[in-house]
């Protein structure tokens, strides 16, 4: 790929768009390879970029390293909005397919870098501590969402004897009897 200019030989679009093709050809080879003894140089020759461009885009690897993280969560929870999507899947066959899809052995360099990054943003680390934000709050709406079209929602059911039931059965299981 001419990385001499920032769109190489991309379709014309915005710089954006670049660095969004950069990151999905990122996560794909982190899944594919892991990311243990990744360099930016590396990384560059394997997606067709120069180690240059990547950090015109990024700044650093460790930034890197958080938009691959970022982007791999927001597919998971882009999955999870298909799989709600999907005629004939109950509530719990929804949290099977995704357990199964964040348990995949094939997404565990992925999911190793995940707990890394969160690991080095809870130290303080500038880099990883941009992962921090939003992380809860971008999983809490299709989580939300899943389960309101479930019906477990309080406010949208008003099944106050459902939902205190579930609640019950939640601490049952979490706790244990008592």
């Amino acid at each position: 790929m001419d990385d001499s200019h920032p769109e190489g030989n991309a379709s014309p679009g915005t710089e954006g768009d670049r660095r969004s093709q950069l990151v999905d050809a990122a996560v794909d080879h982190v899944a594919a390879h892991g990311f243990a003894d990744l360099s930016l140089r590396g990384l560059g020759d394997a997606i067709g970029v120069s180690h240059r461009m990547l950090i015109h885009y990024f700044g650093s690897k460790e930034a890197l390293l958080v938009e691959i993280v970022r982007t791999s969560e927001q597919r998971r929870r882009d999955q999870l909005s298909r799989f709600r999507a999907a005629p004939g899947l109950s509530p719990s066959d929804v949290a099977r397919l995704l357990w199964r899809q964040l348990t995949d052995p094939q997404l565990a360099g992925q999911e190793r870098l995940f707990f890394e990054i969160c690991g080095q943003a809870l130290r303080g680390r500038p880099d990883a501590a941009l992962f921090v934000e939003g992380f809860v709050n971008g999983w809490l709406e299709p989580l939300m969402a899943a389960e309101t079209a479930a019906g477990a929602d309080l406010l949208v059911t008003g099944d106050r004897a459902g939902v205190d039931a579930a609640m019950d059965e939640f601490l049952r299981l979490f706790y244990g009897p008592e």
